[in-house]
């Protein structure tokens, strides 16, 4: 990936966390949603998604929906909400009126970059390094995501460890401001690194 569009995904992700007053671990993503005048179905008011589907966001004369699989686990759907708001807030173009998220398959490079806004709206590195966070289960918890999502989380939190590459933008400053007295409140015990 081209690091002009992966800064312009992660800066997204702290934009919406600053834009929607997040202050705590996990997300709230349905609340963001609400807040944004997005509304979220399940498959089972909407039946539009096909068997390979578990999420597709679609935009009408005047409303965005987003619509998940209510059959997956917790984590799952809070990650493919995140993921279709990543759709959303990122601009991507609608194909044939809407985006949809895959089980399997081929993942183009809006899909890509639609994963890559959900682990940093739902884990967001500079708060994981407040709470001093480094193990995929210790990530998995506190941010209510699976645990390969944990993971690859994990492995790239690793390489900002190593470099010590924490607040140093602006926006992600105002991000870990916003989350100071949660990360005060949680902080796991520990060398930090700080």
């Amino acid at each position: 990936m081209v690091y002009g569009r992966y800064k312009g995904i992660r800066n997204a992700a702290w934009q919406t966390l600053i834009d929607f007053h997040v202050t705590q671990l996990p997300v709230h993503v349905m609340r963001i949603a609400k807040t944004a005048g997005i509304r979220v179905l399940k498959n089972e008011q909407a039946q539009m998604l096909s068997d390979n589907q578990c999420g597709l966001s679609i935009l009408t004369d005047v409303q965005w929906f987003v619509i998940y699989d209510e059959t997956m686990s917790v984590t799952r759907k809070r990650f493919t909400i995140a993921h279709e708001l990543g759709h959303i807030f990122l601009g991507h173009a609608l194909k044939e009126g809407f985006h949809a998220r895959q089980f399997e398959g081929a993942h183009p490079e809006d899909e890509q970059e639609a994963n890559m806004y959900a682990i940093r709206l739902l884990a967001p590195a500079c708060v994981l390094w407040g709470l001093n966070l480094h193990t995929p289960e210790e990530i998995a918890n506190a941010c209510a995501i699976s645990l390969s999502s944990a993971q690859w989380r994990a492995k790239r939190m690793e390489e900002l460890y190593r470099r010590n590459r924490f607040l140093t933008a602006p926006l992600e400053r105002k991000v870990y401001q916003q989350f100071e007295s949660f990360i005060t409140e949680h902080k796991r015990e520990g060398d930090s690194g700080k």
